[in-house]
């Protein structure tokens, strides 16, 4: 499995806020993706599992609307997911700038 220390960060969180049904999905989404980076590539991977933590923030940011943790995880998340996203985007084709 490849490692994504943020999982364990959302985890922990979930845990506190006594989310059980969020645990099983992200458990269920783990074991989804488990064995897949030798077909899809680490970086892929990661970040189809940071994108789904993402929207795991999302979801509870609106649970707990002016929870300062769960805002700051999400940005935190989304930025290192769209850096990663940038490894798959196309490059622009150049007569067309």
């Amino acid at each position: 499995m490849i490692e994504v220390p943020e999982v364990e960060r959302v985890r922990v969180l979930l845990e506190r806020l006594g989310e059980d049904e969020l645990i099983q999905r992200l458990d269920s989404f783990l074991a989804l993706n488990e064995g897949l980076e030798t077909k899809r590539g680490e970086d892929f991977i990661r970040v189809s599992i940071l994108g789904f933590l993402e929207g795991l923030l999302v979801s509870l940011g609106v649970r707990y609307p002016g929870n300062e943790e769960i805002k700051a995880l999400k940005e935190e998340i989304s930025r290192k997911r769209a850096e990663l996203d940038e490894l798959f985007r196309k490059p622009a084709m150049q007569n067309l700038r």
